[in-house]
C-alpha cells in the first residue's frame, strides 16, 4: 500500500500481481538453501507469504511487525509462538526462513543496510505488544553469549529447524502461565520507551508508593479529506428521511456506504465504540426497506428486520432511536426483551424487532414462531465480539440457525455484524459468511471520533479496606484535575449502592481539602430549573448530592429521576456523575473524562466477583470525549496492581477471541433436535460446521484439545466434531432429553427435551428434576426442587448476608424446607424467592442482585416443572405448581384475597378488611353494594368492590358425556364466561388450562390449553364455546371424574365440575367379526357368462373376501352389509350384485350412492368403460355438478348419485315412476351414517324400505363400509337376517399395513404442521425412497407449504430431483399444459398437488403422472382419499385436524377419514406390505392407537336434522299424524342405536316407557318447530303440509331458510334487500371462512358497492354476500380458494332464488317476484342489472357498447339480436379480431327472439277463475342443447322462462308458471282469479281491471324480458 494511506485501508484484501503470484507460490514451497539476504529480503518474503496464504496485511505492514518481533531479546524458540500467532498455520516455511536469517535481517535493518526502513512507511499495523517473562530474559542473556561465542555466525544454528518440532514447542508455550506487568514494561522504567515494548509512542509509566500509573497517549488519524465523505443526498429520497439533521456521513460510514446501502452483501464492521456503527446498521435497514417498495408503497408484511443488542438497556436505547428515525417511513420498531413482551399480533405488525441474543434464541428455537422467522430478511448483530464471553454460544447458535435457514429455504437473509476492534476479525468474518473482498471492514483505534488517551492505575495495597481508601483518594485526584480544566467526569462503579457511597466520599474528600466550591453548580437559568425539578424528586440521594454538583445514576432509580439526572449532566449543572455500567450501555451521554473505579463486579450467575470484561471497559471508554466539543477524551481505569497488566494487554494488544461453544453444546444441540433441524448424527455434525467453534478449531486446534497433526490428518475436523456431538448426545440421552440410538445414529426428541428447550432450561437442571421430582411433593418441596436447579449452582452464601437472610426467612417465608440448613445455597434461593413473592424489602446490594437473578430464572423453571408434571398426568401437583407460578408472576401468595390482583383497583385498607373478615369472592358476588360497603366500612366503595368481584375471571362449565365404546367416552363441554370483561384487566385474551382428572388415582386423562378471546366472550350468546374430546374409562366404573379449569394468570380463578358416572349406561359388547375362511380363490369363470367375464381381464381369480361373499352376492336376493378395510375389493363385490340384476331383471335399475362427488365421479368413469362399453348399459350421473333431464333418468340402467340428490328425487317418489323401478341400491361408505351428512343416508335407506313395502317391489340393499364395531345394529336396520352380514377385521387387508403413529407438541396448528415437514421427508426416505408416496394434509394451503418445504429438504441433500421419473423434454410438454402456477413449480421436483381448487385438466394431469409413477410424491387434501383410487406404497397423514369455520377452531378429522387415507397405503399388484405414518398432536396419540386398530362404533346423528326430513315426509304424505312420525322413527337406524346405547343420546335407560316418552317428546318438539315456521299445519294430532313446507321440500331447502323468507321478504323488497335475504339462508352456514380470511373479506368489502355488516367479517353469510357482489362487479378475488367458494355460492343461489320467487308468488307480490327474478339473472350472467345488458355478450367492452349506441342506435339485447348482421360486423371489426367477431355474432344470433300470443276467452267475471292460454314461439335457432350463454356461471344453464301475470297498478301477481321452449314452440295456460275492482269511473262496467300485464321473463339473460 502507498506510504501516505492509513495502514488499515478498507476493505482489507490484497490481490497480488498475476506474475508474482505463481512464482511466489513456487518459492514458498521450496525454501532456498542459501538465502541471499539484503534490504528487500524481508518484504519479499512477506509478499510471497501473503500471495500464498491470502493474509490481510500489506507486505510492508507485515514486514514492520515481523521486524519489531525480531528486534526483541527473545530466543528464536520463543519467537516461533508469536510469529505463528501473527501469520497462522500456513507460515511454517516463512517462520523457518525468517528465524534462520534473523541476524542478517537485523544487520541490514538496524546496521548500515537501510535502517529505519519500516519507520518511514506510515503507521504500523495495529499496536503490537511484546510480553517477556523473567525466564525469557535469562534465556536471552544465554542466547547473546552463544551468539558472541559463535562469532556472529548465528545463521548456522537454525538450519535444521523442522516444523513438527516447532509445533511441539509452540504447544508448550501456549500453555504457559498468566501475564505479568514486568512482561509489559521493564522494571524501573521511568518513562523511557524500551525497544521491547510496542505500546504507542509516548507511553509513560510512573510509580508511586501506593500505586503505579501507565499513561497511553492517543493515536492521531491522518487529516480528513472532505471529498471522501458521502453526502446524505446520495441516498434515495425515502432514505434521506431517516438521516434528517445530517449533511454528510462520517469517514467510516462513507467507506462502507456502497457495501451497506447498495448491496446485499453480508458485512462485518470492526470499529471503535462511538465511531458511528449505528448509522451503518441504519443504512442496511434502509436498503432492505427499499427492496420492499411495491408501487410506491412499502409492503410492510413482506419483511422483518431483527437487531440483536447484547444488553436490555442498549436494546431500549436502540428501539427509541430507530423508532424516531424510521417513523417518517411508517416503519414500526418494537423492543422484544425479557422486560418487553410482544403479543403475536404486535409481532406481526412490527417491521423492526430490537431484541437480545437470548430472547431471539428462544423465539427461533420454537417451531411455533416459524412464520415469524421466515419473514426475517436482515439480521444485525451488535457487539459481535461477545463471542468469547459466556453469552457467545447464543450468538453462534443464532448465526448458525440463520445460515441453515438460508440454505434450506433458499431465501435471502442478510447478516450484518457490528463489533469493536478485534484481532482475529477474519475468523469472525468467515463465521458470518462475509465475503472478505466486499463485506469486511476493519478500523483500528485511531478511528475513534474523539481520540482517547488512556490511564491505567494499579493500586499496590493488598488489604481490601485500605485499598478502597487509596482508590477513593486516587479517584478524587483524577476527578478534581479534570474538573479544574473545565471538564465533566463520569465515575463508573459496579453496584447501585456504591454509586451514592462513592459520590458521598468524593464530596467528603473535596470538603476536607477545601475544594468543594470547584464542584458546586454554577448559577444561571439551567440551575434554577434544576433546583425546582430536584425539589419534586422523590430520590433522597439525588436531593442530597445535587447542591454539591454530584449526582448518581443506576437502573434502580425511577425513570423520571434518571431522565432528570441525564438532563442535568447534559446541560452541565452536575459536574460529576457516579453511575453503573448500564449508563454506558443504555444512554448516550458522553463526558470528557471517564473513570472506572475498581474492576471487580459481582456476578450472581457465578456467585462471586469477576473481572470487568473487555467489552464493558470498551463501552465505558466509548463514553469518553464529547464528539462536538472535545478534541480528545480521557479514560482512566483504577484497578488492583495484579490486574494492571491484564487491562493493558486487553485494551492494547487483544488476544484472539475464542469460542465458548463447547461448554453449551448439549443444550444448544437439544434445541436443534427439538426444532427438528437435527435428526441424526450426520445433520448434527453438519450443523456444528456452521459455528464459530468450527472456524476457531480449524485455526487454533490446540486451544480445543487437538494437535496440529490431527488438523492435518482431518482438515474438516470430522472426527473431532463427531466426538463432540457423540459426547453431547450421550449426556442428553442420560438426562432423558433425547433418545440417541447408537446403532442408527438417530437423535429423536423426548417430552423432557422439548420442555427444556422451550423454557431455556439446561441439561444439568433436567437431570436434577429426573432425580427429585416426585408425585407427593408439597409447595415447599417444589420450591426446594427449583432451588436445586443448575441455574443457581453458583449462588454463594456469604457470612455478611446471614443476618438479613435469617430475618427474611423468619418474616417473609411461609414455606420452609424439610431439612433446614440455613447456610445452604438452596435455603438462600428459597428465602429470596419467597421474600420476593411476599414483597419484602432487601438491603444488601449483592442480595438484590441475587434476588433479581433468582426471580428471573425461577419463574421460567417453575413453568417448565408445571409442563413436565402436566405431561406426567399428576393432577394435584400440577395444580399446586401452577398456583406457585402465578404467585411468582403476581408477587402475592394464594392465601391473600384474590381482589389484590387488580392493580390499582382497591386501597390496602379495604383489602385488609376483606381478608380479616374472610369474605370470599362468591359471597361478594351475591351481596348488594350496601352490604359490601358496610363490611369494608366505606359505603361508597361498595360498588367498586362489587364491580371488581364480578370482573374476576370465572368459567361456568356444563359437561355432557357420550359413551362411544365400553372403554371410551366422548366429553362435550359448553363453556360460558361467568365474569364481566374489562380490557384494562383482561386485555384481549384470557388463557386457561382445562383438564379431566381422576383424583382417586391421581391422574389427568386429558388436558388442553384454552384461550378465551374477547371476541368469543362477546359472541357467547350466539355461538356457545364448546370443547369436544375423548377420555378413557375403566371398569368397574369410577364414581366420577372432575373437570378442572384453572386460569393461567389469575390466582384463585378456577372451576371444578364433577363428571358423574352414576346413571351412565355403557353400550353392549359388540359381536365378534366375521372370520375370513380359508377358501380356494374362485376363478372369474365362476360368473358363467362370457360377457361378464370379459369385464375383468386384469385378474384371473377373485380375492379371498370376494370368494367368501360370491354366492350371497351373485346367487341370492339377500340384503348385504360388507364391512372390510379400504382396498380389500368391496367395489367388485358390489358389482357382483349389479351383474345379478343385469342377468335376472335387465329392465330394472341400479342406484349407486356415494357420500362424495369425487367418489361418484370415480365410479362413473370406471363403470362407463366397464358397463357402458362392455355391456351397453346406460349410466347417468346425478350430482351438484350434473343434473340430467327426466328422459335420461327414465332410460338409465345405472344411476350414480350423492345422498342429497337422491333424497331430493325420492321425496317425491309417488310422482316419479323410475324411483319405483329400482332393484338394487348400493350405498358406499355406509359407516358415514355417524357423520354430519349421515342422517340423509339414514332417511334414504328407511325411505327405500318404506317404498319397497308399499309397492311390493323388492329393493335389494347393499351397504359397503370399513370394518365396524356394531355392524349387527346396522344389519338389523337394513333388514339383514342371518345371511348377508360380512364384517371382517380391520387387519384383513389384501396388503398388510404397517402403521407408525408420531406425536408432535405445539399449541398452534400452523407451526405444528411446519414441524412435521422434516419428519415427513425423513419418513419418505426411510419407508419409501423409490416407491409412490401420498401425503395427506388438511387444506389447500398446506399442500403448497408442504411441497415447498419438501423441495427445500431435497435441495439441502443436493438431490432436488430425486422424485422425478421422466426426462426434461416430456416434463416441458406437460408443464406447458398446467395452469396452476404452484403446481408448475412443484412438478419438476417430482411432487404433485391435488385438491378441489385445481382445474379439471390439472387434476387429470397430476393423477395420470402419479398413477404412471412419473412423479413419486403426491400431496393431497383428504378428498382424494375418498374420490380417486390412487394407492401408494407409503401414506403420510400430516396432521389429523382441520379448521372448522363454524366453531372458528381446529377440530379433529372423523376417524373414518383417517381410516380411508390409511387404506390408500399398499398397492395390491406391487407391494407385499403398505406403510402409513400418522402424525398427530401429542395428546391424541393414545386415542388413535386405540381406534386405528379396533373398529369404531357407528352412532346416528339424525336427531339434530329431523326437521327437514319430517317436513319432506309430511309433504310426501308418508307422515300424516304424530303417531306416523313415531312409527317413521322406528324405521331408522337412530332407533336401533337408541336401544343399544341410550346414554349416548341422553336417555337414562332403554326401558319401553322411557323410549316411548323420549320419542314422543322428540316428535312434539320437531313438529312444533315446523308449525311455528309455517311449514306445516297441526290440528290435534293431524299433520298437513303448508305452502312453505312444500317449497322447502321441493327445492331441498332447510326449513329455517323458508322461515327466513317468510319473516324477511316484503312486497316492497328491492334487489339489495333480496340479496341480503339470499345470503342469510341456512344453506350458506357451511361456507368456509378459513383461518385469517376475515381480513381478506374486510379488504374485499372495500371493492364492492353495497356495504355489509363490518362486525361480521368472519361470518359465512357476509362472505357469501361479498362473493356475489364481487361476481357482479367482476372484482378480482384475493386467493384461489375464493374462486371455488364463489362456485359453491352460485350453485346454491339458483334454487334458493327460485324458492324466493315461489314465496313471492304465493304472497301475490309482483314487484318482489320480478326483483328476485332479476337477481337470479344477475347471478347467472355475473353482472349488475344496472350495467348495459350488451356487456353480457362475449368480447364486449364499454367502448364497443358506446359505438353500437352511437352508430346503430342499439342499446338493448333485443335490438342487438334483430340488428343487421353485416352492419354489426362492420362496427365490431374495427375493435375485435376476426375470431372474436365470429364468437360474438354466433352468440348474438342465438339470442332468443320470442313471439308470444295469448287468449283469455270471451267472458271473465270478477272473483271467478279464468284461464289464459299462452303460445310461445322461438323465431330463431338457439345454442345447441337449448343452453343459455352464461360464461360466468360455473355450470351449463338451460334456457328457461317465467310467465307472470300481474296487475301493475296494484302490484299484484295473479299467476306464475315456469316454462321451457322445447323444439321452438310450446303452449301452456295460466289459471287465475279475476280481481274485482272498487267502484271507480275509470274502470270498465264489469268492475274488473281494463288490462292485466303478462310478463315473459328469462331465468338466464339480463334484458331479454
Amino acid at each position: 500500500s502507498s506510504s501516505s494511506a492509513p495502514s488499515t485501508s478498507t476493505p482489507i484484501h490484497t490481490t497480488p500481481k498475476k506474475g508474482a503470484s505463481s512464482s511466489a507460490r513456487d518459492t514458498h514451497q521450496q525454501p532456498p538453501s542459501g538465502d541471499i539476504v539484503d534490504d528487500t529480503y524481508l518484504v519479499a518474503q512477506c509478499t510471497m507469504l501473503i500471495s500464498a496464504s491470502g493474509l490481510a496485511y500489506s507486505p510492508h505492514e507485515l514486514a514492520s511487525t515481523v521486524l519489531s518481533y525480531l528486534k526483541s531479546k527473545r530466543t528464536d524458540a520463543q519467537l516461533q509462538n508469536d510469529l505463528f500467532e501473527l501469520v497462522g498455520d500456513n507460515g511454517f516455511e516463512f517462520v523457518q526462513a525468517v528465524l534462520r536469517n534473523r541476524v542478517k535481517i537485523l544487520r541490514f535493518k538496524l546496521g548500515g543496510g537501510g535502517g529505519g526502513g519500516a519507520k518511514d512507511r506510515g503507521p504500523s499495523y495495529g499496536t503490537s505488544l511484546v510480553i517477556q517473562t523473567e525466564e525469557e530474559k535469562r534465556l536471552d542473556k544465554l542466547a547473546r553469549k552463544e551468539r558472541k561465542a559463535g562469532g556472529g555466525g548465528g545463521g548456522r544454528q537454525h538450519a535444521d529447524f523442522n516444523p513438527s518440532q516447532m509445533r511441539a514447542q509452540r504447544e508448550a508455550s501456549l500453555a504457559s502461565g498468566p501475564l505479568s506487568l514486568d512482561a509489559l514494561l521493564p522494571a524501573g522504567s521511568s518513562g523511557s520507551r524500551s525497544r521491547a515494548n510496542a505500546l504507542p509512542e509516548g507511553t509513560v509509566r510512573k510509580s508511586f508508593k501506593t500505586h503505579e500509573e501507565v499513561h497511553v497517549p492517543y493515536v492521531k488519524l491522518p487529516p480528513l479529506n472532505k471529498a471522501e465523505l458521502v453526502p446524505v443526498s446520495a441516498f434515495d429520497e425515502f432514505a434521506q428521511l431517516a438521516f434528517q439533521g445530517f449533511t454528510h456521513l462520517n469517514r467510516i460510514q462513507s467507506r462502507i456506504f456502497e457495501a451497506a446501502y447498495k448491496s446485499n452483501e453480508n458485512l462485518l464492521i470492526c470499529a471503535p465504540t462511538g465511531a458511528g456503527k449505528t448509522n451503518v446498521a441504519m443504512m442496511t435497514m434502509l436498503h432492505e426497506i427499499g427492496q420492499n417498495f411495491v408501487g410506491g408503497k412499502i409492503n410492510k408484511a413482506a419483511f422483518k428486520i431483527v437487531y440483536v443488542a447484547p444488553m436490555k438497556a442498549l436494546a431500549a436505547e436502540m428501539t427509541a432511536s430507530f423508532a424516531k428515525r424510521l417513523a417518517p417511513l411508517g416503519i414500526t420498531v418494537k423492543e422484544l426483551t425479557g422486560d418487553m413482551q410482544l403479543t403475536r399480533k404486535e409481532l406481526q405488525e412490527t417491521q423492526v424487532i430490537v431484541t437480545t441474543p437470548e430472547k431471539w434464541d428462544v423465539i427461533t428455537r420454537k417451531s411455533s414462531d416459524v412464520a415469524l422467522t421466515t419473514l426475517v430478511k436482515l439480521l444485525i448483530i451488535d457487539e459481535v465480539h461477545l463471542l468469547h464471553e459466556d453469552r457467545g454460544p447464543v450468538i453462534e447458535i443464532l448465526v448458525a440457525r440463520t445460515l441453515r435457514q438460508v440454505e434450506s429455504t433458499q431465501s435471502m437473509i442478510r447478516i450484518v455484524g457490528l463489533s469493536a476492534t478485534l484481532p482475529n476479525y477474519q475468523d469472525v468474518a468467515e463465521f458470518l459468511r462475509v465475503n472478505t473482498a466486499k463485506g469486511l471492514f476493519y478500523f483500528d483505534n485511531s478511528y475513534r471520533p474523539v481520540p482517547l488517551q488512556q490511564m491505567y492505575i494499579g493500586v499496590k495495597e493488598n488489604n481490601p479496606t485500605r485499598a478502597k481508601v487509596v482508590m477513593n483518594q486516587i479517584c478524587y485526584e483524577k476527578v478534581r484535575d479534570s474538573v479544574r480544566q473545565g471538564n465533566q467526569v463520569m465515575v463508573f462503579v459496579h453496584s447501585r449502592k456504591d454509586t451514592f457511597k462513592t459520590a458521598e466520599k468524593l464530596h467528603e474528600i473535596a470538603a476536607e481539602n477545601k475544594e468543594d466550591k470547584l464542584f458546586a453548580p454554577q448559577p444561571g437559568g439551567s440551575l434554577n430549573y434544576a433546583q425546582k425539578e430536584v425539589a419534586k424528586s422523590r430520590n433522597k440521594d439525588v436531593k442530597q448530592l445535587f447542591p454539591y454538583g454530584f449526582s448518581v445514576h443506576h437502573a434502580g432509580m425511577l425513570r423520571q429521576d434518571r431522565s432528570l439526572v441525564e438532563k442535568m449532566f447534559g446541560d452541565g449543572t452536575v459536574k460529576v456523575l457516579v453511575c453503573t455500567a448500564t449508563l454506558a450501555w443504555g444512554v448516550n451521554l458522553p463526558a470528557h473524562t471517564v473513570v472506572i473505579k475498581g474492576t471487580q463486579l459481582y456476578d450472581p450467575k457465578k456467585g462471586s466477583h469477576i473481572d470487568l470484561g473487555m467489552l464493558d471497559v470498551m463501552q465505558i471508554f466509548g463514553r469518553a470525549g464529547r464528539p462536538q466539543f472535545d478534541t480528545s477524551g480521557e479514560g482512566i481505569i483504577i484497578t488492583s496492581h495484579d490486574k494492571l497488566a491484564l487491562y493493558l494487554s486487553l485494551m492494547n494488544q487483544q488476544m484472539p477471541i475464542e469460542s465458548q461453544f463447547v461448554t453449551a453444546l448439549p443444550d444448544h444441540l437439544n434445541a436443534e433436535i427439538v426444532l427438528g433441524t437435527v435428526t441424526n448424527m450426520r445433520e448434527a455434525i453438519t450443523w456444528l460446521g456452521y459455528t464459530y467453534l468450527f472456524v476457531r478449531m480449524s485455526r487454533n486446534p490446540m486451544a480445543y484439545g487437538m494437535t496440529y497433526e490431527d488438523k492435518y490428518m482431518d482438515p474438516q475436523l470430522i472426527k473431532r466434531r463427531t466426538d463432540l456431538i457423540t459426547e453431547a448426545s450421550k449426556t442428553l440421552d442420560k438426562c432423558r432429553m433425547i433418545r440417541f440410538d447408537e446403532v442408527s445414529l438417530s437423535l429423536s426428541v423426548t417430552e423432557m427435551g422439548r420442555v427444556a428447550s422451550h423454557y431455556y432450561i439446561d441439561h444439568e437442571t433436567v437431570d436434577t428434576f429426573n432425580g427429585m421430582l416426585k408425585i407427593e411433593l408439597g409447595e415447599a418441596g417444589v420450591l426446594g426442587l427449583v432451588a436445586h436447579s443448575h441455574e443457581f449452582e453458583n449462588i454463594m452464601v456469604r457470612e455478611e448476608e446471614m443476618v438479613e437472610l435469617e430475618e427474611l426467612s423468619a418474616n417473609a417465608c411461609p414455606l420452609t424446607m424439610k431439612a433446614p440448613d440455613d447456610a445452604s445455597k438452596e435455603a438462600k434461593v428459597m428465602t429470596l424467592l419467597q421474600a420476593y413473592v411476599s414483597g419484602a424489602p432487601i438491603e444488601a446490594s449483592a442480595l438484590v442482585s441475587d434476588s433479581n437473578y433468582i426471580v428471573q430464572n425461577a419463574a421460567r423453571i417453575l413453568r417448565s416443572v408445571f409442563e413436565i408434571v402436566l405431561k406426567r398426568g399428576w393432577c394435584s401437583l400440577a395444580a399446586r405448581i401452577l398456583t406457585l407460578c402465578k404467585c411468582v408472576d403476581r408477587r402475592m401468595w394464594h392465601t391473600l384475597h384474590p381482589l389484590r390482583q387488580f392493580t390499582g383497583g382497591l386501597n390496602p385498607d379495604i383489602l385488609n378488611k376483606l381478608e380479616a373478615r374472610n369474605v370470599t369472592l362468591d359471597r361478594l358476588q351475591d351481596m348488594s353494594y350496601a352490604e359490601i360497603g358496610a363490611i369494608v366500612g366505606h359505603p361508597k366503595m361498595g360498588s367498586t368492590v362489587a364491580r371488581l368481584a364480578h370482573a374476576f375471571p370465572r368459567l361456568d362449565i356444563e359437561a355432557k358425556v357420550q359413551p362411544i365404546t365400553r372403554s371410551v367416552l366422548r366429553v362435550h363441554l359448553t363453556i360460558t364466561p361467568g365474569f364481566k370483561w374489562h380490557d384494562k384487566y383482561h386485555g384481549t385474551v384470557e388463557p386457561w388450562w382445562i383438564w379431566i382428572e381422576d383424583t382417586q388415582n391421581e391422574h389427568i386423562y386429558h388436558s388442553e390449553y384454552f384461550l378465551l378471546h374477547k371476541k368469543q366472550y362477546v359472541m357467547v350468546d350466539e355461538e356457545p364455546i364448546t370443547l369436544v374430546f375423548t377420555i378413557p374409562i375403566f371398569e368397574p366404573l369410577p364414581s366420577q371424574y372432575y373437570i378442572h379449569a384453572v386460569s393461567d394468570r389469575w390466582i384463585g380463578a378456577e372451576s371444578i365440575v364433577p363428571l358423574s358416572f352414576k346413571h351412565l349406561v355403557l353400550p353392549n359388547m359388540h359381536p365378534p367379526h366375521t372370520e375370513l375362511l380359508d377358501l380356494v380363490p374362485l376363478p372369474v369363470t365362476t360368473l358363467n357368462n362370457k360377457e361378464f367375464e370379459s369385464l375383468y381381464p386384469y385378474f384371473s381369480h377373485f380375492n379371498p373376501i370376494q370368494t367368501q361373499i360370491f354366492h350371497t352376492m351373485y346367487h341370492t336376493e339377500n340384503n348385504v352389509l360388507l364391512g372390510s378395510p379400504t382396498g380389500s375389493g368391496k367395489t367388485i363385490s358390489a358389482e357382483l350384485a349389479m351383474l345379478k340384476v343385469f342377468r335376472d331383471t335387465p329392465h330394472m335399475k341400479v342406484v349407486y350412492i356415494a357420500p362424495l362427488k369425487a367418489l361418484v365421479r370415480e365410479r362413473m368413469n370406471d363403470w362407463t368403460k366397464k358397463f357402458e362399453k362392455g355391456l351397453g348399459k346406460r349410466i347417468v350421473e346425478l350430482t351438484g355438478d350434473y343434473t340430467p333431464n327426466i328422459r335420461a333418468m327414465q332410460t338409465a340402467d345405472i344411476i350414480t348419485t350423492t345422498p342429497e340428490k337422491w333424497d331430493g328425487i325420492s321425496r317425491n317418489w309417488r310422482a316419479r315412476p323410475y324411483v319405483k323401478s329400482i332393484a338394487l341400491l348400493i350405498i358406499d361408505e355406509i359407516h358415514l351414517l355417524g357423520e354430519e351428512r349421515g342422517p340423509i343416508l339414514e332417511v334414504i335407506v328407511s325411505r327405500m324400505r318404506y317404498i319397497s313395502s308399499h309397492t311390493n317391489t323388492p329393493v335389494r340393499l347393499v351397504g359397503l363400509s370399513t370394518a365396524m364395531a356394531n355392524a349387527r345394529d346396522l344389519a338389523d336396520w337394513m333388514g339383514i337376517e342371518r345371511v348377508g352380514l360380512f364384517n371382517f377385521r380391520p387387519s384383513v387387508r389384501p396388503v398388510p399395513l404397517e402403521v407408525h403413529i408420531q406425536g408432535y407438541t405445539g399449541k398452534h396448528y400452523c407451526p405444528r404442521m411446519a414441524t412435521m415437514n422434516k419428519p415427513s421427508y425423513a419418513s419418505i426416505l426411510t419407508h419409501s425412497p423409490t416407491k409412490p408416496v401420498l401425503v395427506f394434509v388438511s387444506s389447500r394451503r398446506q399442500t403448497r407449504l408442504t411441497a415447498v418445504d419438501l423441495i427445500a429438504y431435497c435441495a439441502a441433500d443436493e438431490n432436488p430431483r430425486q422424485w422425478l421419473r421422466m426426462n426434461e423434454a416430456d416434463l416441458d410438454v406437460i408443464l406447458d399444459q398446467v395452469r396452476d402456477q404452484h403446481l408448475r413449480h412443484t412438478l419438476p421436483f417430482g411432487i404433485g398437488m391435488h385438491h378441489a381448487g385445481l382445474s379439471d385438466p390439472d387434476r387429470v394431469i397430476v393423477e395420470t403422472l402419479f398413477a404412471e409413477c412419473k412423479i413419486q410424491v403426491l400431496i393431497s387434501t383428504s378428498t382424494l382419499a375418498w374420490g380417486v383410487n390412487l394407492p401408494a406404497h407409503l401414506v403420510v397423514i400430516k396432521g389429523t385436524e382441520f379448521f372448522d369455520p363454524k366453531t372458528r377452531r381446529y377440530v379433529d378429522m372423523p376417524i373414518t377419514d383417517i381410516l380411508q387415507m390409511m387404506g390408500r397405503a399398499g398397492r395390491p399388484q406391487f407391494d407385499s406390505q403398505g406403510k402409513a405414518v400418522i402424525m398427530v398432536e401429542e395428546t391424541k396419540k393414545n386415542f388413535y392407537k386405540k381406534f386405528l386398530y379396533e373398529p369404531f362404533p357407528v352412532e346416528s346423528s339424525l336427531v339434530g336434522h329431523l326437521h327437514d326430513h319430517f317436513n319432506a315426509e309430511i309433504v310426501a304424505g308418508s307422515i300424516a299424524s304424530k303417531q306416523d312420525a313415531v312409527d317413521y322413527l322406528t324405521w331408522t337406524y337412530f332407533f336401533r342405536r337408541l336401544l343399544q346405547n341410550p346414554s349416548y343420546y341422553n336417555l337414562e335407560d332403554a326401558s319401553f316407557e322411557n323410549i316411548n316418552a323420549f320419542l314422543s317428546q322428540l316428535v312434539d318438539r320437531t313438529v312444533g318447530d315446523l308449525a311455528q315456521a309455517q311449514c306445516i299445519t297441526m290440528e290435534e294430532d293431524r299433520l298437513a303440509p303448508d305452502t312453505l313446507g312444500r317449497i322447502s321440500s321441493f327445492y331441498y331447502l332447510n326449513y329455517l331458510t323458508v322461515q327466513l323468507f317468510n319473516n324477511e321478504m316484503e312486497d316492497t323488497s328491492d334487489i339489495a334487500a333480496l340479496l341480503n335475504i339470499l345470503c342469510e339462508a341456512s344453506e350458506y352456514n357451511e361456507l368456509p371462512v378459513r383461518h385469517n380470511e376475515e381480513k381478506l373479506n374486510e379488504e374485499l368489502a372495500k371493492d364492492v358497492p353495497w356495504a355489509v355488516d363490518a362486525r361480521r367479517y368472519e361470518d359465512p353469510h357476509v362472505k357469501a354476500n361479498l362473493l356475489l357482489q364481487a361476481h357482479f362487479s367482476l372484482v378480482g378475488l384475493p386467493i384461489s380458494d375464493f374462486h371455488t367458494d364463489t362456485k359453491s355460492v352460485l350453485d346454491q343461489a339458483v334454487r334458493i332464488l327460485q324458492a324466493m320467487v315461489d314465496v313471492s308468488a304465493d304472497r301475490g307480490w309482483l314487484g318482489t317476484a320480478i326483483n328476485t327474478m332479476t337477481l337470479l339473472q344477475m347471478v347467472i350472467q355475473g353482472r349488475w342489472n344496472t350495467d348495459s345488458p350488451l356487456l353480457t355478450m362475449p368480447n364486449m367492452t364499454r367502448d364497443i357498447v358506446e359505438l353500437l349506441k352511437h352508430n346503430l342506435q342499439v342499446e338493448t339485447l333485443p335490438q342487438l339480436a334483430k340488428c343487421d348482421a353485416n352492419k354489426l360486423r362492420l362496427v365490431l371489426e374495427g375493435r375485435l379480431s376476426a375470431r372474436e367477431v365470429g364468437e360474438t355474432l354466433k352468440v348474438v344470433q342465438a339470442l332468443p327472439i320470442m313471439e308470444v300470443t295469448c287468449d283469455i276467452g270471451p267472458s271473465v267475471t270478477a272473483g271467478q277463475e279464468a284461464i289464459l292460454k299462452v303460445h310461445l314461439t322461438r323465431t330463431n335457432r338457439g345454442l345447441p342443447k337449448g343452453l343459455a350463454h352464461a360464461p360466468r356461471f360455473p355450470k351449463q344453464k338451460d334456457e328457461g322462462w317465467w310467465l307472470v301475470l300481474g296487475d301493475a297498478p296494484t302490484d299484484t301477481l295473479l299467476a306464475l308458471r315456469r316454462v321451457t321452449v322445447v323444439g321452438g314452440k310450446t303452449s301452456t295456460s295460466l289459471t287465475f282469479e279475476v280481481p274485482a275492482m272498487p267502484d271507480d269511473p275509470t274502470v270498465g262496467k264489469e268492475g274488473i281491471p281494463q288490462s292485466l300485464t303478462l310478463h315473459l321473463i328469462s331465468d338466464s339473460y339480463l334484458g331479454m324480458d
